[in-house]
């Protein structure tokens, strides 16, 4: 870390955290100056953790990509998969052997080695429950990887993958952060702590965490792929938006991620770079098909035709977004049903099969959060639902959550605690998120994120034969029919397919939003 850094860290991150934020509207953006060198980053919440293995987050997944790397990973602008830390690889011809062949000569960041053994502890780790370090906390996201049998070490750079059965979308996952590789030697000197004490072989190495102030990452000039542009990295959760907003005008902080709708007029033209890119992601409401008002089909429907989705993406979201017609995102456009329409805003309707189910005042506690990975304005995207529900006759009571203690709540299930929970996914692939959360087996009992404990076996066939189908064409038919029977069963409220945005100070070059949602900074400038 450079003494000029130390030195700006003391004065603004750690001193002034508290006297900078009641002055912040007095400031302008030439009154608070970053450093050359350091790129300060406003996050929209605190990190859970710094280990692949142990987060759900893209807040979080946003630290970890410049860290860690994988045996793959997303090319440039697409999702494309691309050679990572294996330069090449081979697939047998049933596609359930995968080889990799392991670039020579790559360190972690603690000076240990990089190789097959390294591979397999971090599948081994992730997948078997008698490995030492497997428990890594209620939420991972193993089920990525679940179709893996063994992780066998050819030679020191070689290692196989064998596949209970061909999976489509393997190699696509290892390029997400729970495909990352940690080091070893880190998880077995740190144990548990190792989620505070993070080593990769990555762009960036750790340096510093300080709770509710920043995480700081340090370059890392032995990088594999060439040293970072920019000396250090600096993640400072501010969750609240519009103080994250009042933050990134007065200068003190360098590139903000997910700006509020109503504040992006304030960032046009000089001294900020405005950016947008379209990606896979859905904003929805998981509804309780388990117990309450919503175990009732008639009553998810109704729901969904009660809230004015279209004025949500207009005026709270002021057109950052369109509206969701299903779990799946148009961004997949090989695999998206356009048959399958949003549903249309019709009170009446609603009211009708509010009355059909005999519910017509049906009491619903609703789980908001103030802020998280994707979540789009979401106390006022809450309480535009909750506003719109009651006006076809739900009685509405929203509780409102930090966003790592939301995702406590929610994540376990819903079952017992609320009807209704606001959530968000950025996804990889059309399999990731029903699988992970429509799917019978994929209940929080079991290990999944269904937390409305929706259930078709129709819908759990069609995933499981589409995840399995080499065939791209066959994958896109059973995708389709399984969101027209999604859409029907209404396990969500559908509302919003969002396209990202971030806006950076006119001292950041070479920067660029990933279709995958993750901030890859290596290459950023910092002036």
């Amino acid at each position: 870390m450079t003494q000029n850094f130390s030195t700006w860290t003391r004065r603004s991150v750690l001193g002034a955290g508290v006297a900078m934020s009641l002055a912040l509207g007095a400031l302008s953006p030439a009154m608070a100056q970053t450093p050359p060198g350091v790129l300060i980053v406003g996050q929209i919440a605190e990190p859970k953790a710094l280990d692949p293995a142990a987060v759900t987050a893209v807040n979080d997944f946003r630290i970890l990509m410049n860290v860690y790397d994988g045996l793959v990973r997303y090319k440039s602008g697409t999702l494309e998969v691309e050679p990572a830390l294996a330069s090449s690889w081979d697939i047998n011809e049933d596609g359930t052997l995968y080889t990799f062949h392991l670039r020579e000569g790559v360190t972690f960041h603690d000076g240990s080695d990089f190789d097959a053994e390294a591979v397999k502890f971090n599948f081994d780790r992730m997948l078997k429950e008698d490995h030492p370090f497997h428990d890594t906390g209620p939420f991972p996201l193993s089920f990525f990887f679940s179709s893996v049998e063994e992780v066998t070490v050819a030679d020191p750079l070689t290692v196989e993958f064998k596949l209970s059965a061909p999976y489509a979308p393997f190699l696509s996952n290892l390029a997400y952060p729970t495909g990352l590789i940690v080091s070893p030697a880190a998880v077995e000197k740190f144990g548990a702590d190792f989620g505070r004490n993070p080593s990769g072989t990555g762009p960036f190495s750790f340096a510093e965490w300080k709770s509710n102030e920043h995480v700081i990452l340090n370059a890392n000039p032995d990088y594999w792929d060439g040293a970072p542009a920019t000396e250090t990295l600096v993640f400072r959760p501010i969750t609240d938006a519009n103080t994250r907003t009042a933050e990134m005008l007065a200068g003190g902080i360098d590139l903000m991620v997910e700006v509020p709708p109503v504040a992006l007029s304030e960032f046009e033209g000089d001294p900020y770079q405005v950016f947008e890119q379209a990606g896979p992601h859905v904003w929805f409401a998981i509804l309780n098909a388990k117990e309450g008002p919503f175990a009732d089909k008639l009553v998810r429907q109704a729901a969904n035709y009660a809230v004015n989705k279209a004025a949500l993406v207009d005026n709270v979201l002021e057109g950052t977004a369109e509206v969701a017609a299903g779990p799946t995102p148009p961004a997949f456009a090989w695999a998206y049903n356009e048959d399958v329409q949003p549903y249309a805003y019709d009170p009446d309707k609603a009211r009708a099969l509010l009355a059909e189910a005999g519910q017509e005042h049906p009491e619903v506690t609703f789980f908001v959060t103030e802020g998280g990975s994707g979540m789009l304005d979401p106390i006022a995207m809450g309480t535009a639902i909750q506003a719109d529900l009651k006006a076809v006759g739900f009685d509405v009571k929203i509780e409102t959550y930090e966003w790592n203690t939301f995702l406590g709540e929610v994540n376990p299930g819903l079952e017992g605690k609320a009807d209704m929970a606001e959530m968000a996914w950025m996804t990889n692939d059309p399999d990731t998120l029903p699988y992970l959360a429509l799917r019978s087996d994929a209940w929080p009992d079991k290990g999944g994120f269904n937390s409305g404990y929706y259930s078709n076996p129709e819908v759990d066939s069609l995933l499981e034969k589409a995840r399995v189908a080499t065939d791209q064409s066959e994958r896109a038919t059973l995708y389709k029919q399984m969101q027209a029977i999604v859409h029907d069963d209404a396990p969500w409220l559908f509302v919003a397919n969002w396209k990202q945005n971030a806006v950076a100070s006119d001292k950041v070059e070479n920067f660029a939003l990933e279709p995958s949602f993750f901030l890859l900074l290596k290459d950023v400038v910092k002036n």
